[in-house]
C-alpha cells in the first residue's frame, strides 16, 4: 500500500468553525480528510453520485452530516450549503469543499469555482478558511483500478488558516487558491 503524511503548517483551533478548501486528486482524498483531520469532525460537500454504491464512503456521506449536491440542479445546492454553513457555525465543526468540482486525473489543478465557498463564508462568518494541498493521490488510480499505483507517497499540506471576518471574499478566494496550487508537486 502507499504511505502518506500530513504536514501541519499551523495549529488549528478546536473552538472555531473551519472550512477546509482543497484541490481534489482522487477518491481517497475524502478518506484522508476523514482520518487525518477527524478531531475537527469534517463534513463534506460532495456530488450526489458518491452517496450511492461506495461502501463506507457513501454511508458516511449520507449519515455523517455531509451535503450531497446535484450538479445538474444548482438551485438545490444553495439551501444545502447554507444549512451546512449554519451547522458548522453553531457547532464549531468543519466543512470540506473541493472548489475544482471534480478530481484531477493527472495531478494538475482544474479551475477553482468560488460559489460554494462564497455561500459557506456568508453563513459561517466566524469560520476560518484552511487551504489544504493534496499531492499524489491521483497516482493510486492512474492505471485504472488494476494495478493500483503501489508505493506512491500521499501528502496533505494543511496551511495556516485565513479568517473570513474582516477579509474581502475575492482576496480570501485568490489567496486560498494561490496557497493550494503553490504547493502542488508534479513528481
Amino acid at each position: 500500500m502507499s504511505s502518506s503524511d500530513v504536514e501541519m503548517k499551523a495549529d488549528l483551533p478546536k473552538d472555531k468553525p473551519l472550512i477546509f478548501v482543497s484541490n481534489h486528486q482522487g477518491t481517497y482524498d475524502i478518506i484522508g480528510f476523514s482520518w487525518f483531520l477527524r478531531k475537527y469532525h469534517p463534513k463534506f460537500v460532495s456530488k450526489v453520485e458518491l452517496g450511492r454504491g461506495i461502501p463506507s464512503v457513501s454511508y458516511n456521506l449520507n449519515h455523517g452530516g455531509s451535503v450531497l449536491i446535484d450538479r445538474k440542479d444548482p438551485k438545490q445546492a444553495l439551501p444545502a450549503l447554507k444549512k451546512l454553513a449554519e451547522y458548522i457555525e453553531t457547532t464549531n465543526r468543519s466543512a470540506v469543499i473541493f472548489p475544482e468540482g471534480t478530481r484531477s486525473r493527472d495531478g494538475k489543478p482544474g479551475t477553482f469555482a468560488s460559489n460554494g465557498l462564497k455561500i459557506l463564508c456568508k453563513y459561517a462568518p466566524d469560520a476560518l478558511v484552511v487551504p489544504v494541498t493534496i499531492n499524489n493521490s491521483w497516482k493510486i488510480f492512474r492505471y485504472g483500478p488494476f494495478p493500483l499505483g503501489m508505493g506512491c507517497h500521499l501528502k496533505f499540506i494543511v496551511h495556516p488558516p485565513i479568517p473570513i471576518r474582516g477579509t474581502d471574499f475575492n482576496t480570501l478566494f485568490e489567496q486560498t487558491e494561490k496557497t493550494i496550487i503553490g504547493d502542488i508537486t508534479s513528481n
